[in-house]
């Protein structure tokens, strides 16, 4: 693996996107992404040509012998980061739905103090709040973000209108909580996490994002995948209510010296 360039690491799982790949790489030679980033493509155990063509052009690759999932992609790409001493991490899809002109604008709300001298430790790029182009969703869908909401609200007082968007920010405070064992979800972290991190201190925020949708390949929640996703998140939230709030688990988080 390569050295560290800059503060900020951008973590992109990818599971047979190559026909997205190499137009994503692309745009972060872009001097604006490049001069501020460093890139740590997730090869999950992909079938076509996905790792080949990121090593082909110079990126740090990690390849999983077979499939492990998007969330264990996330956790050991928070692993790298964590151990090569990165302050801060972005993470997005590598199929082409994450605008890569959200980068700069994530950056720069992790590292700006808000008026009480505090920097947000998550940073959720958002297609639902005001000021986010609009973005076209199912019906099956809509009803599992208004679901979502309903619950993070309820459980924790904040409320999220994009509570599944696979656009974050982290600080290093955040992502290193999360590279733990049993601190993150290596099946589907979604909003169960979101849920987590508020009520464990951690300070979330959201903002509009530039979203496409997908041209190619197939989505982790097409067919009836969303129906048994909604039923595991909804019971994985709950879970994660009782475990903090009754339980009072809040083992391994970090001081906040923000």
């Amino acid at each position: 693996m390569g050295r560290r360039k800059n503060d900020l690491l951008i973590i992109v799982p990818a599971y047979n996107e190559e026909k997205t790949i190499n137009d994503l790489l692309d745009k972060f030679e872009a001097p604006d992404i490049a001069g501020i980033a460093d890139i740590l493509i997730m090869n999950d155990g992909s079938k076509d040509r996905t790792g080949e063509i990121a090593k082909s052009r110079g990126v740090n690759v990690v390849d999983h012998i077979y499939n492990l999932g998007y969330g264990s992609g996330l956790q050991i790409g928070y692993k790298y980061a964590t151990r090569k001493g990165y302050k801060y991490l972005i993470q997005m899809d590598a199929d082409g739905q994450h605008d890569i002109s959200n980068i700069p604008v994530i950056l720069k709300e992790l590292t700006t103090p808000d008026e009480n001298g505090h920097t947000p430790d998550i940073v959720l790029g958002s297609r639902f709040v005001k000021g986010a182009p609009k973005y076209p969703s199912s019906l099956l869908k809509n009803i599992a973000y208004v679901m979502f909401r309903a619950l993070i609200k309820i459980g924790s007082g904040q409320k999220i209108m994009d509570p599944t968007t696979g656009l974050q920010g982290l600080s290093r405070r955040a992502f290193s909580y999360y590279s733990t064992f049993s601190h993150f979800d290596d099946r589907y972290p979604d909003a169960n996490m979101i849920m987590q991190m508020i009520l464990l201190g951690f300070r979330v925020k959201e903002i509009p994002a530039l979203m496409h949708t997908r041209k190619t390949g197939t989505s982790m929640h097409s067919g009836l995948k969303p129906v048994l996703y909604m039923f595991r998140m909804t019971v994985s939230i709950f879970a994660v209510w009782i475990r903090i709030k009754i339980f009072r688990e809040d083992s391994g988080v970090i001081k906040d010296e923000n």
